[in-house]
């Protein structure tokens, strides 16, 4: 034995076959002397230093097998190691034919539960010295023997477990119960195991091509118990029953079944056993189940079903369930409630569900469409466009519903922004359902669409319009807009705002010149400049005439002749403003006067211009004196005050006096005598009474009218308009469209010179932004051919060729 003189020394004891045991060995007969004593110095250092492996290997051993010293000085001090005896480690023949029956003991009292005489640690030393002495004088593996004993008995106690669970029962719960008692015990016998022979498990069996502890005990578990075919069955036949009366609402033993499911897994035995019946079992379930529900519940019905299931199987994945089964579970309820019946889910009650604005059930079968693919979505979406366009279509194409559309399609509309906002999550590709389907049935019906969005913007636009504020008035016109992006025949719409304008500028029914001036700043950015440019001449020519009165007004003044009525002229210019039909009327000679001195002043400034006066929407305001009552005014168009001021001078007129007195057209005078004699407010007594006029009335002044105002309109009969000016707008339209392409024709075959039929229509298809058809183009086609702009081919008539 050395020694050391560094200041912190240590000794190891090395244990071979000529150091004593440190142990105490009951195979040797002097068992109580063969324990060597050892007396350790007096030293600083503690015991705790003792190395971990060596404590592994000797848990209960008082000795250490370190013993260290340290000295305050560089003074030596002697290690004296006394009586210190050699014995051998070779065990005797039958030293495990002794030790084995103590091990036994103690494994059987695990096994049954029960105490075990022998002391724990005695146990842990005796398979300890079994596995470090490794073999005796037979040369017979000790290790391994006792491994395999070990084996022997776990195997004898898992064939006697199978009487019980082989018995017969009638109560599945029970068996279950029983099952799962014999696995919770089998684990917590299995721990107890594998910790005393913990030492096996470290030194054989890392080395040997065994099984560990653990392992051997689940795989005889296995084997004896969970691979006998009946007891695997009654297991898996009484979880799928459970999980079965759970699906039909009852509260079943979740923890019993979990526990029985991680069985399973551990066992490995869940893939094969348990998974495919479970699958299968629940595939029949909903196969049965959609076939039935989607014949016999609503369809919001169906699909809360269908929310419940799933919700229902996401949480038996959850509370038990292996997480390797989620996707093909969901996969199974997704494909039998929801796949195998896409086509009778959107041809049952779809439509009533957005009729019903049902936004919940509609938003709960997007989202579960959407749990199945990009192709179920599609169908869904076709489904979104077909709804849009039969239902879009009902509003368009129904004449007698022509005074709702606009402001039914705008509730349509905005029904429809609310349900793909809150059903489908603004997806890209349904907004362009949505907008492709309104745009598919909008123009269904040609023209008509598009003047009655017209009509809607003047009406928002009139100075009558007290429905909302201007902030209010914004978001309305925008909706318009919106519907207006839709129609082809943008042209038409052009047409009819064009005319509205004119009569809300000229006659002053403009509800604010600033929403005037933003809905044309809206228009310009949807169409462009050249869309806008006539309605924009418009309103600079109201600001010409504004300086331009301005300057008549100081003129008159300094004629020193001032007259009795007044006159405020509006100069248009004829390229910008609608097309009117020129009329005549015999004036009073005051306003002839004035007319005259007007003519002579503008043509004084703007030589080689032309004046040509429009009556059609001339307005006056006259002051009148009924009997003896206070005066009132009347706002009256200029056809009305032709009428009304005759009664001047006679007290009853017949119809003919009046026209052959005013030279008013017919038509124009029949509307005129109606609005005075046969509105709310009646000026003039007709007889006979009736609502029509005809060529025998008489009329008289209505002395006895009388009003609570002191200003009084008349004149709105000028902002109605009558189908011969809505078709007259309408035919300007097409004659336009006839000039279009005309001029594109002809700037096509300028410049290509020769072309087939079929390369000229789809050239001029592809210039023209308002809708044609094939027919037309032919029309025009002709009638260019007839006017010699071209001709057709001499090799081929399919063949067109300019002609310079």
């Amino acid at each position: 034995m050395s020694q050391t003189s560094d200041k912190n020394s240590s000794i190891r004891l090395k244990r071979d076959h000529q150091s004593s045991s440190l142990i105490e060995n009951p195979l040797h007969n002097n068992s109580s002397s063969s324990s060597s004593s050892i007396k350790k110095i007096k030293q600083q250092h503690n015991n705790n230093s003792m190395d971990k492996d060596a404590r592994n290997r000797y848990p209960s051993s008082s000795s250490s097998t370190y013993i260290s010293s340290q000295n305050s000085s560089t003074t030596t001090k002697k290690l004296i190691i006394k009586n210190l005896k050699t014995t051998s480690l070779t065990p005797s023949p039958d030293y495990f034919d002794k030790i084995w029956p103590l091990l036994k003991q103690a494994l059987q009292a695990i096994l049954t539960g029960t105490n075990s005489p022998t002391n724990e640690e005695q146990l842990y030393r005796h398979i300890d010295h079994l596995c470090t002495i490794s073999t005796n004088e037979t040369n017979i593996s000790l290790p391994s023997l006792l491994y395999d004993n070990l084996k022997k008995v776990l195997d004898e106690h898992m064939q006697a477990l199978l009487p019980s669970l082989l018995s017969e029962t009638n109560d599945s719960n029970d068996y279950l119960r029983l099952l799962n008692s014999i696995w919770n015990d089998h684990i917590v016998r299995s721990i107890l195991i594998r910790q005393l022979f913990i030492v096996l498990d470290r030194t054989y069996v890392l080395h040997a091509a065994v099984p560990s502890i653990w392992e051997l005990n689940q795989d005889l578990f296995r084997r004896y118990i969970m691979q006998n075919s009946i007891i695997s069955n009654r297991c898996v036949t009484g979880l799928l029953k459970l999980i079965e009366q759970e699906r039909r609402g009852e509260t079943i033993d979740r923890s019993l079944m979990k526990n029985l499911i991680r069985m399973l897994i551990d066992l490995h035995l869940y893939k094969k056993d348990f998974e495919p019946s479970f699958l299968q079992s629940t595939e029949e379930l909903y196969r049965n189940e959609g076939r039935q529900l989607i014949q016999t519940l609503e369809l919001s019905q169906y699909l809360s079903h269908i929310e419940r299931r799933l919700q229902e199987e996401q949480a038996r994945i959850t509370n038990y369930i292996d997480q390797s089964t989620k996707l093909q579970l969901i996969h199974l309820v997704e494909n039998n409630l929801i796949t195998n019946h896409i086509k009778q889910m959107l041809s049952k009650n779809f439509d009533k569900l957005i009729n019903e604005n049902r936004f919940i059930s509609v938003a709960l079968l997007y989202d579960l469409f959407f749990r199945i693919g990009i192709s179920v979505i599609n169908d869904l979406r076709e489904a979104f466009g077909n709804y849009i366009k039969t239902h879009g279509r009902a509003l368009v194409v129904d004449a007698d519903k022509d005074d709702k559309m606009v402001d039914e399609l705008l509730d349509f509309k905005e029904k429809l922004d609310h349900f793909l906002r809150e059903c489908f999550h603004n997806n890209e590709k349904f907004s362009n359902t949505l907008k492709d389907s309104f745009e598919n049935f909008m123009n269904q019906r040609a023209n008509k669409p598009a003047e009655l969005i017209a009509k809607a913007v003047d009406a928002r636009l009139r100075s009558g319009n007290k429905e909302a504020s201007e902030e209010e008035l914004e978001k309305i016109l925008d909706k318009l807009l919106i519907l207006f992006r839709f129609i082809h025949g943008k042209d038409v719409f052009e047409a009819f705002y064009k005319k509205d304008l004119a009569k809300r500028l000229l006659v002053g029914k403009s509800a604010s010149v600033d929403a005037e001036k933003s809905m044309l700043l809206k228009l310009k950015q949807e169409c462009g400049n050249i869309f806008t440019s006539k309605l924009e001449g418009m309103f600079k020519d109201m600001e010409l005439s504004k300086d331009i009165m301005t300057a008549f007004e100081q003129h008159m003044h300094n004629r020193k002749t001032p007259g009795t009525v007044g006159m405020y002229v509006y100069v248009l210019t004829m390229g910008f403003w609608p097309t009117y039909p020129t009329v005549s009327a015999i004036l009073p000679a005051e306003l002839c006067r004035l007319q005259e001195i007007f003519t002579s002043f503008y043509l004084s400034k703007h030589t080689g211009r032309k004046l040509q006066w429009q009556y059609t929407l001339d307005h006056c305001l006259l002051k009148g004196w009924l009997k003896e009552k206070a005066v009132k005014e009347f706002h009256v168009s200029l056809y009305q005050a032709l009428v009304l001021l005759l009664f001047n001078q006679h007290t009853d007129l017949n119809y003919k006096d009046i026209q052959e007195q005013t030279k008013i057209q017919e038509a124009e005078l029949q509307r005129t005598l109606q609005s005075l004699a046969c509105g709310k407010i009646r000026l003039l007594n007709k007889k006979p009474i009736s609502k029509d006029i005809n060529i025998d009335d008489r009329f008289t002044l209505n002395t006895s009218f009388d009003h609570k105002l002191i200003r009084i309109k008349i004149n709105q009969v000028q902002l109605k308009e009558t189908p011969e000016e809505n078709s007259s707008t309408t035919q300007r339209v097409v004659q336009d469209r006839q000039y279009q392409i005309d001029a594109a024709i002809v700037r096509i075959m300028k410049i290509r010179k020769t072309l087939s039929h079929a390369q000229l229509i789809a050239e001029v298809f592809s210039q023209l932004k308002f809708p044609i058809s094939t027919s037309s183009v032919k029309t025009r086609i002709e009638s260019l051919i007839e006017r010699e702009y071209m001709k057709r081919s001499t090799d081929n008539a399919n063949v067109y060729e300019y002609v310079a």
